[in-house]
């Protein structure tokens, strides 16, 4: 059956009240034209009457030989009273109907007092029988006139009864006509989807509901069977849907999984071969592949090295280890280029005929970037056709993506490694040229002395020469085991404390000199690359007190707080300020303010003759060290070769 075109439901339930609504109100507007006009009709009748009354007082007026003003106020009166029944008032409201019979009798009116009037208005009193006469005209005449207004008034009336009675019959018209629209027009299309409605709720999904208009309630019938159709279809193939939405979120379950699994060991690979092989390996077996290739691409990109493989057939092992760039399909990566698919041809000529020799079918090439740089690629080998989806692809790129961090956070380290190796040997080499190589050249003098005193038989020079041959020595071993101290001691992560407290412990045990520790305040615990620095800074203050301050007691306070503060001072004999004045080329000073500076701290050198000395290292709000230094130091078989040296 097809959908029958009408208008909508709000124009039509428009239309209809907008048609009763006019009906009504022409109605409405025909009743109160009909009761003003007996409203002023009526008005008419008074003032009419009220006529015959003026008449008839103004004769016996006349007779009773009143003044003349009486009777010209009478007259007046009555000429009012006709004026104003020809004028009307239609704030009363008064006026006569309108039609030929009342204009006529009231015509007549007019003509009777226009003959009448001069009867009553003359400087003698009128005769009885001509002023009776007169007067019984005019009142007759005016009889017909309220008749005439009263036959009018009567027609009126009936009128008015007649729209009372077709208003009723509207009303009662206007109810059968609303509540057959309203349920030709809503009740019914409400039933009908209520029915199919219980269908649905039944189980009933095939059920529908006829659509033959076009109005709101056929829209919302399309939109309840079109919402049948797809509950018919969800609930028939829930079954299929629900178990292809469990394998898509496995297969997402699982490639974050392997994603997770993938970064954690990449984070926790401690070298290239480990991280490379074991990602290979765990690669193959997240993709399905038969095997594996990881390259890399030298700074160039002409050639591509294989870092690892896994299941990779060993006759192509070795002929691939080192593979020109564009010589095969492999290691043919454009700086733009991204994962892709590449068919394995057959061919002699071709350069895959190896692949192909080997079963391979296709190859999917992932390339490994890191900040737009291209470091080398993934080959996936497959000896079955291969299709790639985007999942898959973005999954291939975030593992390559995750392999690239991986190594570059190795190399990353091991450059850190040996940038800090070097800095601490190089300030080994630094406090071992400046304290045992200048003893050593002062000990190769008293030797040549020692030499020359013993060829001329000086025996007290030969003796001189000994002693100060023993007390260089002497200072070299300490200068030697003050070094392995330094290098020795290390600080906790969350505790400087516990080793400033050994190396005083060792100070002591070294010199024989009383020492205090005193530490006061509360403070965020300080990172252990700048502990490093500061227990050195410490240790080269305490140096100095052994080597120049003749003290027998030393201070060590610290303050903590929001700048750290660490205080190292003797009861020495201290210095004057021409010594103070060649501080800045101490070699003791030099080093402490070269690692002071590395964490941004200050230090101050305080000193009077025989007061002792004052060292005082001060940190920064927030100390940073500039370089790991102290995170390494001298090798085990290097610190017991000097060891050894110096007992």
């Amino acid at each position: 059956m097809a959908m029958q075109r009408r208008h909508s439901l709000s124009t039509k339930l428009v239309t209809i009240g907008s048609v009763l609504l006019i009906i009504a109100l022409l109605s409405i507007g025909l009743t109160l034209w009909v009761t003003w006009q007996l409203e002023g009709g009526a008005a008419a009748v008074n003032e009419a009457g009220r006529m015959r009354m003026q008449i008839w007082r103004l004769n016996s007026t006349a007779q009773s030989k009143h003044s003349e003003k009486a009777v010209a106020d009478l007259v007046n009166e009555f000429s009012r009273s006709l004026a104003l029944l020809k004028a009307g008032d239609p704030a009363r409201p008064l006026f006569m109907p309108l039609n030929d019979e009342v204009g006529a009798r009231f015509r007549d009116v007019q003509s009777h007092w226009a003959t009448n009037r001069s009867i009553w208005m003359g400087e003698n009193p009128p005769d009885v029988e001509q002023s009776l006469a007169a007067t019984s005209e005019t009142v007759a005449a005016v009889d017909k006139l309220v008749t005439a207004i009263e036959q009018q008034l009567s027609r009126l009336t009936a009128i008015l009864n007649l729209f009372q009675f077709v208003m009723m019959a509207l009303a009662i018209a206007g109810a059968v006509i609303m509540l057959y629209t309203g349920y030709l027009y809503v009740i019914n299309p409400l039933e009908s989807l209520q029915q199919a409605l219980r269908s649905i709720q039944s189980g009933n999904f095939a059920a529908r509901v006829e659509v033959d208009t076009d109005d709101e309630f056929g829209q919302v019938a399309s939109g309840f069977n079109g919402m049948a159709a797809e509950l018919q279809g969800l609930y028939e193939g829930l079954e299929t849907q629900v178990k292809v939405k469990t394998q898509h979120i496995e297969a997402q379950r699982a490639r974050l999984e392997s994603l997770y699994e993938i970064s954690a060991f990449s984070a926790s690979a401690a070298s290239i071969e480990e991280l490379s092989r074991g990602f290979a390996k765990r690669v193959r077996a997240v993709v399905g592949a038969d095997a594996v290739a990881v390259r890399w691409s030298d700074e160039a990109n002409q050639r591509y090295l294989m870092l690892a493989s896994d299941c990779f057939p060993h006759e192509m092992l070795e002929a691939e280890r080192s593979l020109l760039a564009g010589a095969c399909a492999c290691g043919n990566l454009k700086p733009d280029a991204r994962t892709r698919v590449i068919p394995i041809v057959e061919h002699e000529a071709s350069p895959m005929r190896a692949c192909a020799r080997a079963g391979y079918v296709n190859i999917v090439s992932v390339p490994v970037r890191l900040q737009q740089r291209l470091l080398g690629e993934i080959d996936l080998f497959f000896r079955s056709s291969v299709e790639l989806s985007s999942e898959e692809k973005d999954l291939l790129d975030a593992l390559a993506s995750h392999l690239a961090s991986g190594l570059e956070s190795l190399r990353a380290a091991a450059l850190e490694r040996e940038a800090a190796v070097g800095e601490e040997r190089a300030l080994l080499a630094r406090e071992l040229h400046d304290s045992i190589a200048q003893s050593l050249s002062f000990l190769k003098i008293q030797v040549q002395l020692l030499r020359n005193a013993s060829r001329n038989a000086q025996q007290e020079k030969v003796q001189t020469a000994l002693d100060e041959l023993d007390t260089g020595l002497r200072e070299s071993i300490n200068d030697v085991r003050e070094l392995l101290v330094h290098f020795r001691t290390r600080t906790n992560t969350g505790d400087v404390e516990a080793a400033l407290q050994e190396t005083l412990q060792k100070f002591k045990h070294q010199t024989g000199m009383t020492t205090h520790f005193q530490v006061s305040g509360q403070g965020i615990p300080l990172p252990a690359d700048v502990q490093v620095q500061v227990l050195h800074v410490v240790q080269e203050a305490l140096s100095n007190v052994r080597k120049h301050a003749q003290a027998t007691q030393v201070y060590l306070d610290v303050t903590k707080g929001e700048e750290w503060r660490f205080v190292v001072r003797d009861d020495g004999r201290g210095f004057g300020p021409e010594i103070r004045d060649r501080q800045s080329t101490h070699v003791g000073m030099k080093i402490m303010q070269e690692r002071a500076s590395r964490i941004g701290a200050t230090v101050q050198v305080r000193s009077e003759l025989g007061q002792g000395t004052t060292v005082q290292l001060t940190l920064p709000a927030h100390p940073v060290s500039g370089a790991n230094a102290g995170g390494l130091s001298l090798d085990a078989e290097e610190l017991a070769s000097i060891q050894m040296a110096t007992e």
